[in-house]
């Protein structure tokens, strides 16, 4: 096998990582290649599922004694800690590794570390290649360890003019079910899917991860939260149907904002504690309006139906704009065709002052 440079190293590990997506959580994405002493792969792991061996350990196994005097290429700097598993750092050492290079420096101050260790032992280590993408990749994880709360992403789905339904409320179904397949991916990849109490008793959804051909469930399941200021959702609301794990957060449990509402800063601290990294935000365009407000959302994903319906509930209220001086700018980073619709992605900019 031809030997391969260090940068397509790491292209290739990111490219690893990205199996792991919503399968991880609470840990991150990781990938790893192993390069033997004339610089050819010998090994390729990622990190599966929470709790099972890391990149790192994969590719050590796939590489065996090859390893020794070789190079390790990782995503994420290798974890100096005991967990469920054993740290990467010394396995590393262990196994006769002689240079170990890392896209990015782990922020999580448990798991850190890994890149002193193997210097300490004499390995070499080397920081920041194609450290902008596994950053991309791995957002979500890196967001939330950095700053304490979970990457937002909110989700709406709307007509050409911007209506989430029909002014006598019907609204099933805007998109395609082309783009609710779509969705449906989408919430397998995040832990938590939030929903405002006025949605489930509008529509009563199951925020679930389902395939909608067969209406199978997803081996795993994000929480299903309902914010819900007073508690008003029934008992027999479909989110308690035990198909997935639920939360009723109430104001009376998490706190309350100015507005006696549930406080939004707290919930998502309090989701972060909970293990939540990513989250994604359904249903409710007064939640969503919330959020907006109060800068919590990371990203924006919007699928919109080539459908005019000229009156109807909008998809977003009460974002706190008030003029087009105050509009919350957008930079659109991807516009994807889903059947007939338009799946558009954006990132909110940063308000200056």
């Amino acid at each position: 096998m031809a030997s391969v440079s260090v940068d397509e190293a790491m292209r290739r590990a990111i490219e690893l990582a990205a199996r792991g997506l919503g399968a991880t959580s609470p840990n991150p994405v990781v990938g790893c290649v192993l390069l033997d002493a004339d610089g050819e792969v010998v090994g390729e792991g990622f990190h599966a599922y929470a709790g099972g061996p890391h990149a790192e350990i994969v590719a050590l196994a796939q590489a065996g004694t090859r390893a020794r005097g070789g190079t390790a290429v990782v995503t994420l700097e290798p974890c100096d800690h005991t967990g469920r598993t054993g740290p990467c750092s010394h396995a590393l050492i262990a196994a006769g590794v002689s240079r170990v290079v890392i896209a990015v420096p782990d922020p999580n101050p448990v798991a850190s570390g890994g890149a002193a260790t193997l210097r300490a032992a004499g390995v070499q280590v080397a920081l920041g290649v194609r450290t902008q993408e596994a950053e991309a990749g791995n957002v979500a994880w890196l967001t939330s360890m950095r700053r304490g709360w979970p990457y937002v992403i909110w989700k709406y789905a709307a007509t050409l003019d911007g209506r989430s339904a029909a002014a006598d409320g019907t609204s099933m179904w805007i998109t395609s079910e082309a783009a609710r397949i779509d969705v449906h991916a989408l919430r397998g990849t995040v832990d938590a899917v939030l929903a405002g109490v006025g949605t489930v008793l509008t529509d009563d959804p199951r925020l679930t991860a389902r395939n909608l051909r067969d209406g199978t469930l997803a081996i795993r399941q994000p929480l299903r939260v309902v914010v819900d200021s007073s508690g008003r959702t029934p008992a027999d609301a479909r989110v308690r149907d035990g198909a997935a794990r639920t939360w009723i957060a109430t104001a009376a449990e998490v706190g309350a904002g100015p507005d006696g509402r549930v406080d939004l800063a707290a919930l998502l601290a309090e989701l972060h504690h909970r293990g939540v990294r990513a989250a994604l935000l359904e249903g409710g365009p007064t939640l969503a309006g919330a959020f907006l407000a109060a800068g919590l959302v990371d990203r924006i994903v919007g699928y919109v139906a080539p459908k005019l319906l000229g009156a109807g509930p909008a998809a977003l209220l009460g974002a706190g704009v008030s003029t087009i001086a105050d509009a919350i700018d957008l930079e659109i980073t991807d516009v994807t065709r889903i059947g007939p619709d338009l799946r558009i992605t954006a990132l909110p900019r940063k308000r200056e002052g």
